[in-house]
């Protein structure tokens, strides 16, 4: 049974980090560097937080490494701990002594027998939902009757999130009638969408609008069209819904910025007509993630792409990944360095700055 305040949560829209693994310059983990990232999502108004996805390494599930279930339990244990603290500076309010909404997030991969054990460890660990993906079922014995089955049998583990990964980094092409039967199963709490591709997006919305459930979110996850997901009210069987949040890598880096601009993109869409600046930005926000993310190198830089914006900041010390080949690709650094002076509204180094040192604390 799946609580229906994650539902709700869910469906109000959030701002959902995808966490980096932090390392030190031996690519040994780096755990006080950890703790404080997951302090500087919380502090920056993050609604939760995705750990063991793409951005955290998947190589982190290696027997060699084994960092799964010990960053799993760093970032429940940290959550829990910094959301249940009082604030410092201020007295304490009746509505400050509550914890406020977070969802903990789990990525889970593999076929089934990993897929379930990472979902029961989540699960142990306080996790809420598991973000499922299906990089590892693209032979061509592998059909959607038989994805599903793998589909179903982790959501009775753990309330389940869809993922809609694109194939240029390891994910694959999916039928609507797969995604309309998705939707059907009954510990479903949201799907994230991210096959870069429009025609890919608007199977999913629709397959959600068709099958009346208001209770499954969705959630954008393409990294080149975020304000634009989010903006777009999508009309399917006579049922209009816009893209409730975002789970991304992208919001991993100036987080604190994510979130003001997000508040202002929903009272935006409450309007009955839409400013064209906001055009302008989804661009800017497509720029900068182009240089963050390498798209530019078929994003071979992605994962040191965002170590070396949050290393700018202090919050990590390095752009070391677990694998050494993985590297910033010739031009990125003056990318970043671009999009950063180009776009301020996007960055948040005045708010990571004044805080640093209680988060490394």
């Amino acid at each position: 049974m799946v609580p229906p305040s994650l539902h709700s949560h869910l469906r109000a829209g959030q701002v959902i980090p995808a966490l980096p693994l932090a390392l030190k310059r031996s690519r040994r983990w780096d755990e006080p560097h950890q703790r404080a990232l997951v302090r500087y999502y919380l502090d920056a108004g993050a609604g939760g937080l995705a750990v063991g996805v793409h951005s955290t390494q998947f190589a982190i599930r290696d027997p060699h490494i084994s960092l799964y279930t010990p960053i799993l339990r760093l970032a429940a244990e940290t959550a829990t701990a910094w959301l249940s603290a009082t604030p410092r500076t201020l007295t304490p309010t009746r509505a400050q002594r509550q914890p406020r909404p977070f969802a903990l997030i789990a990525g889970l991969c593999g076929r089934t027998p990993q897929a379930l054990d990472e979902a029961r460890t989540a699960r142990s660990l306080g996790y809420h939902a598991g973000l499922l993906s299906l990089g590892t079922w693209s032979a061509l014995a592998d059909t959607e009757k038989k994805i599903l089955a793998h589909c179903c049998a982790i959501a009775r583990e753990i309330p389940l999130i869809g993922f809609y990964l694109q194939p240029a980094v390891g994910g694959r092409v999916f039928s609507y009638k797969f995604w309309r039967a998705f939707v059907d199963i009954p510990e479903l709490v949201a799907v994230k969408i991210a096959p870069f591709n429009r025609y890919r997006t608007l199977d999913v919305v629709r397959a959600v609008l068709t099958s009346g459930r208001d209770d499954v979110a969705l959630y954008t996850g393409n990294d080149d069209n975020i304000l634009a997901d989010l903006l777009t009210p999508f009309t399917f069987a006579g049922r209009t819904r816009h893209i409730d949040g975002g789970l991304l890598g992208q919001w991993g880096v100036w987080t604190h910025a994510a979130v003001r601009l997000f508040a202002d993109l929903k009272r935006a869409r409450r309007r009955p007509r839409l400013d064209a600046t906001w055009l302008d930005r989804n661009a800017a926000l497509t720029d900068a993630n182009s240089a963050v993310f390498d798209a530019g190198h078929n994003f071979a830089g992605c994962l040191p792409g965002i170590h070396e914006t949050l290393r700018r900041q202090g919050l990590l010390t390095t752009i070391a990944c677990l694998d050494p080949r993985e590297k910033l690709s010739p031009g990125q650094s003056a990318e970043i360095t671009r999009v950063a002076r180009a776009y301020p509204w996007l960055v948040d180094d005045t708010f990571v700055a004044a805080n640093l040192a209680r988060w490394l604390a």
